[in-house]
């Protein structure tokens, strides 16, 4: 299958599928956010300033963990140049520094986000298939698709000079090859975890184990889906940054749920803050 980017002009604006999907991700995270503080009786605003917080910490921590990898400052001022577990480090802080402004419970603050980070992940993965970024490497698989027009084109030259894959000899530089949809592998991943998370976020144990819960499943996912996308920077041996850094988040989420697995009422002290006037 032959798929090409979704970008289109509204005057002198050039809108994109990512963009969209962007936009898309942050509302429906609101959303999903302000259903459960409604369902636990508390202020719906609060909602928007974690998205509010989310925006400005990821995209702040997303240019800087790509000049750290790249060493290219310049960055900093262009409009690609975004990584998401900058990204995410980035919201963390963002969330936890306005949840800190406002005196609620950091670990109330972990659990109502929880649910919302992954549908939020699913639909900007959405995004990046729209863009044809972000793709695997080369298969003969039946739902394998070719990027002509990807970031980068999914070419043999590209795949082989970029990534390191390895092409079907005597293959010319310039055939567009099928590759691994890997954002569409996310897709399905990260609606199951939202799924997941948003049928256990009444759970019984103490607050702030939904989010450990979610850190397993999203390190687990992205783990997993690096072992066909498409890249060559390989850290640790095999394993590649992105991979580090999902064993380091199962094993934060893993500590998380195994320290939060019972009651306990003293997470909620100081929650009063968010309570819904009547």
């Amino acid at each position: 299958m032959t798929l090409y980017p979704l970008v289109f002009k509204l005057g002198p604006l050039t809108v994109t599928g990512y963009g969209l999907m962007m936009m898309a991700a942050f509302l429906l995270g609101g959303w999903a956010m302000q259903r459960e503080l409604r369902r636990r009786g508390l202020n719906e605003e609060y909602a928007a300033d974690i998205v509010v917080a989310a925006v400005i910490g990821g995209i702040v921590g997303a240019k800087l963990w790509y000049v750290a990898l790249t060493g290219d400052p310049g960055a900093l001022l262009s409009r690609g140049g975004l990584v998401w577990y900058g990204g995410f480090l980035g919201g963390v802080v963002g969330v936890a520094l306005n949840g800190w402004r406002r005196r609620v419970p950091i670990r109330l603050t972990m659990d109502v986000v929880a649910p919302a980070l992954a549908l939020g992940y699913a639909i900007g993965r959405v995004g990046c298939f729209l863009v044809q970024d972000d793709y695997g490497m080369p298969t003969t698989l039946p739902w394998g698709m070719r990027f002509p027009n990807g970031l980068p084109p999914t070419t043999a030259g590209n795949l082989k000079q970029m990534f390191g894959a390895s092409v079907p000899a005597n293959t010319p530089p310039w055939e567009v090859l099928a590759v691994h949809p890997t954002q569409l592998y996310e897709v399905a991943a990260m609606l199951f975890a939202f799924w997941l998370l948003w049928r256990l976020r009444a759970h019984w144990h103490a607050t702030g184990w939904l989010f450990g819960l979610y850190l397993m499943l999203a390190g687990t996912e992205r783990f997993l889906v690096e072992i066909v996308r498409a890249k060559d920077d390989r850290f640790l041996g095999p394993l590649t940054i992105a991979q580090v850094t999902s064993i380091a988040l199962v094993l934060v989420g893993t500590f998380l749920t195994a320290r939060w697995s019972k009651p306990d009422a003293s997470a909620l002290e100081g929650v009063a803050s968010l309570r819904r006037q009547a």
